[in-house]
């Protein structure tokens, strides 16, 4: 098979980093680096605010548990549909304006779901709500892969901390909200605030021109060794393997970690919410510091290690009687999940460009959808904290995954 290179390029040296930039005129804090954060930044935003009102939505229609479960579907349904189309868009018309018009759909169906009165147009609405939420993150990552190429800095994991803290922002601001406003008031700000975000920072971006990342090669923080083309299509479904299990892990900590430390180990309900916000807050750090890790590292390093981590810290935290000692597995697992996303999509971008930034989205938001109820079967035959050695189980295979990639590149 033809092959590009057999050395480690890893993040490049500074002098051929300040030399790509120089050639494509994108300096490290360009204003597409910015307004490409304020993108993530909504994009997470948005979805938490989201998530804090599903309560008030559910007792809106009058949804039952298993109701609102299979209408909740139709998020990661819509998301799903649409993110093999949508990378064909990006490839035929540019990500940036892909990135605009889905920022609208999202915006706009944000709204929607405090508008209908029945399981089924919430579904539906649901359906719009995911599938702008879908193209949106398959719009953004390829043109986070193409910035990353453009800039010889390995800053995909900075743009998934934007991400990240714009969930935090919108899950505290949205419970601050939660006594003082509707659901429809409050969603319907997030929609007006969200379409002022993306006019302010879709219209400058609209205006940059990024060169576009050359599939098969290798980006700042792509495969370490050049990719071997013919085999792009087994690599990038490897790295969806990668992130569908790192989000298996995210999906199952977000819907049962707080059950577990409240139900398993008697922690109070402030307890178990401080857990799972420490979880997060260790993601978001673990972002913010992805790129020196990376640069220093290597990303099959910090990817690995991340994977270690992980697999680890849910051991205790599944396993450990003692609380405080639980908490501070849950604190690994947040650091060691942090990277494997990005890296992941950052890395099948770097090999198939928005085509392969949409199938490794897919898997892994397979792995989000299937995480939770998986959980919930296994907790039914062999508790809750057995049921959560999955993560771990995962967590270790998305080590081995990325070792998988890292040989089959060199081969």
């Amino acid at each position: 098979m033809p092959q590009i290179n057999k050395t480690d390029v890893g993040v490049g040296s500074s002098s051929s980093r300040s030399g790509a930039a120089a050639g494509t005129g994108v300096s490290s804090w360009s204003t597409a680096r910015v307004a490409l954060t304020a993108f993530f930044a909504l994009d997470g935003f948005l979805f938490a605010g989201w998530v804090v009102r599903i309560p008030a939505v559910k007792a809106e229609v009058h949804a039952s548990a298993g109701q609102l479960g299979l209408a909740l579907l139709c998020v990661s349904a819509g998301a799903v549909v649409v993110m093999g189309p949508v990378g064909r868009l990006c490839l035929r018309y540019g990500n940036h304006p892909v990135i605009a018009v889905s920022a609208v759909v999202l915006c706009s169906a944000v709204a929607l779901p405090a508008q209908v009165h029945s399981v089924v147009g919430l579904g539906g609405v649901l359906l719009l709500f995911g599938a702008g939420y879908g193209a949106m993150n398959v719009g953004i990552n390829s043109a986070a892969v193409d910035l990353v190429a453009a800039i010889r800095r390995p800053v995909m994991p900075a743009f998934h901390a934007a991400y990240s803290m714009g969930g935090l922002i919108g899950a505290s601001l949205g419970g601050l909200l939660a006594g003082q406003l509707t659901a429809a008031q409050h969603l319907g700000l997030l929609a007006v605030f969200g379409l002022v975000v993306s006019v302010a920072a879709g219209v400058p971006l609209l205006r940059e021109r990024v060169p576009r990342a050359e599939a098969g090669g290798s980006g700042a923080a792509g495969v370490e060794a050049g990719a071997v083309v013919g085999g792009s299509v087994v690599l990038v479904l490897l790295l969806g393997l990668v992130a569908l299990c790192d989000a298996y892990g995210e999906g199952a900590l977000a819907d049962w970690g707080t059950l577990h430390l409240s139900a398993d180990l008697h922690a109070t309900a402030s307890v178990a919410a401080a857990g799972f916000a420490a979880y997060s807050l260790a993601m978001t750090a673990g972002r913010l510091s992805g790129t020196k890790l990376v640069e220093r590292f290597g990303p099959t390093r910090v990817l690995v290690t991340g994977a270690g981590i992980a697999c680890g810290g849910m051991l205790v935290a599944a396993l450990s009687p003692w609380l405080p000692l639980a908490l501070g597995g849950f604190l690994l697992v947040g650091l060691g999940l942090a990277n494997i996303f990005p890296l992941a999509i950052d890395q099948a971008g770097a090999l198939n460009g928005p085509k392969g930034v949409a199938t490794a989205s897919m898997l892994g938001y397979g792995g989000m959808v299937l995480g939770p109820p998986i959980i919930g079967f296994l907790a039914q035959g062999m508790g809750l904290p057995r049921a959560l050695l999955s993560v771990a189980l995962l967590a270790g295979l998305a080590g081995v995954a990325a070792l998988a990639v890292r040989r089959r590149s060199r081969l």
